[in-house]
């Protein structure tokens, strides 16, 4: 089905992209830690950053993460079901829990980065950086993980679910 591919196709590009963010924000750690011990003269902006960058990273890889199977589950009494059983299961959850709250996480969302954007909203600190971009990053994922979330629940409609085995 075009949608299912279209929503896997569009998590799996922000999530390869995105996880070149933990590089940046490693790298801004490391270049501060460098400055305040190496050289007595800390960045006085390399804290809210790797703050703000590391909120981009973990927030843009919701839906990364729902689709290949990532999220934390427990699976104990599902797997003792047999697979027909546990696809109504695994349905009805969807509609019934994470459908819901992806719904209330995405429209809040937009809500809360719309206000920030228009109060242009700053960082306390001794450099005062934008929040907005990281509370739209917030709006734009909690949209990506529902419709991930539609994704998975028509995967299991249709008899399409990929089977994730649990590492570890």
């Amino acid at each position: 089905m075009i949608i299912i591919r279209l929503i896997d196709g569009v998590n799996e590009i922000v999530g390869r992209i995105v996880s070149f963010v933990a590089v940046i924000f490693a790298g801004v750690i490391i270049y501060d830690v460098i400055m305040r011990y190496g050289f007595n003269a800390p960045t006085p902006w390399g804290f809210d950053l790797t703050k703000m960058l590391f909120g981009f990273y973990f927030v843009l890889l919701g839906g990364y993460a729902l689709r290949h199977g990532s999220h934390v589950r427990v699976d104990l009494v599902l797997e003792t079901f047999s697979p027909p059983v546990r696809r109504i299961v695994d349905g009805l959850g969807y509609v019934l829990f994470f459908l819901p709250f992806a719904w209330i996480f995405a429209s809040r969302s937009w809500e809360f980065a719309l206000r920030s954007l228009a109060q242009n909203e700053k960082t306390y600190g001794a450099i005062q950086l934008p929040v907005y971009p990281v509370k739209i990053a917030m709006a734009v994922a909690a949209c990506l993980l529902l419709a991930q979330g539609v994704a998975e629940l028509l995967k299991i409609i249709l008899n399409k679910q990929e089977v994730h085995h649990d590492v570890g």
